[in-house]
């Protein structure tokens, strides 16, 4: 070890956490607030106060406490909300924009976005404590299916859907869709139904501007097995969080992402 390095930190037991982490499995709080509390002396640890963040526990086993209130392990819940045009899917905005934890005022738990929405883009935004499954459902391994309907400017030729599925370069990525439709189209705009299963940042928006019609208004209205259905803008509902785990065993034969030939390929083509 160089002079004046530090050691790393030894590595945790089997079943040890560090502190900010154990609250957030708790279904508490996020890990940065965590921190916050901790630092600010609230949280203690089988009835010792604990001021480090990283020290080893045990969730199962200690009895955490914040603010001398002792706290189990949450019920796992699974959170259907439908975020309107508008808000941001962060826990505050710096520019004080609505947040969708403004709509959530009403649920006991902390949750977090199983990946986000854009401020401009509405539908269908799942939220859990249970962190295991919103890393599940995100994980691009899994495939997971998002369905959006999106109106895009100008009018979207025959070709577009097998364009959209064959894949297009934006920023370096190679970006596709799953299923393209066109369901309505004019001079002036169209309207797309799209399946895709990338999870990338903005994918629907990229892959669109890509394809020469930029986005005017996107609504997802599926997240794999769940529906938008009739929830209006800013209502949420519980989903069955078994049926969530139920969905994720069971996915199988989910199409391949293009190979890295595909990439070379799509970025040699013309324009």
């Amino acid at each position: 070890m160089a002079e004046g390095q530090k050691p790393a930190p030894p590595p945790f037991l089997a079943g040890h956490v560090p502190l900010e982490r154990a609250l957030s499995k708790l279904g508490i709080c996020s890990r940065t607030e965590a921190a916050r509390w901790i630092a600010a002396g609230r949280v203690s640890v089988d009835g010792a106060l604990c001021r480090d963040a990283s020290r080893a526990v045990v969730p199962e086993r200690m009895v955490i406490a914040i603010d001398g209130r002792p706290f189990a392990q949450a019920e796992k819940v699974l959170i259907a909300l439908h975020k309107p045009r508008g808000v941001v899917t962060t826990r505050s905005d710096p520019r004080g924009a609505p947040t969708v934890y403004d709509l959530l005022m009403d649920l006991a738990t902390w949750v977090v976005p199983v990946g986000r929405l854009d401020q401009a883009t509405s539908g269908l935004l799942l939220l859990t404590n249970d962190t295991k499954l919103a890393n599940a459902l995100t994980d691009p391994a899994s495939g997971v299916e998002r369905a959006y309907v999106a109106t895009v400017r100008g009018r979207a030729g025959d070709d577009l859907p097998g364009r959209l599925c064959a894949g297009l370069v934006e920023g370096g990525e190679l970006l596709w869709a799953s299923t393209a439709a066109v369901g309505k189209a004019s001079g002036r705009e169209s309207r797309l139904h799209l399946i895709l299963q990338q999870g990338r940042n903005r994918e629907v928006r990229r892959l669109c501007q890509a394809a020469g019609h930029p986005v005017t208004r996107l609504l997802r209205v599926r997240y794999g097995p769940f529906e938008l259905g009739a929830l209006s803008p800013g209502q949420w509902r519980v989903e069955p969080i078994a049926e969530a785990w139920a969905f994720l065993r069971r996915a199988t034969g989910r199409p391949q992402a293009p190979s890295r030939q595909d990439l070379q390929d799509a970025k040699a083509a013309p324009r």
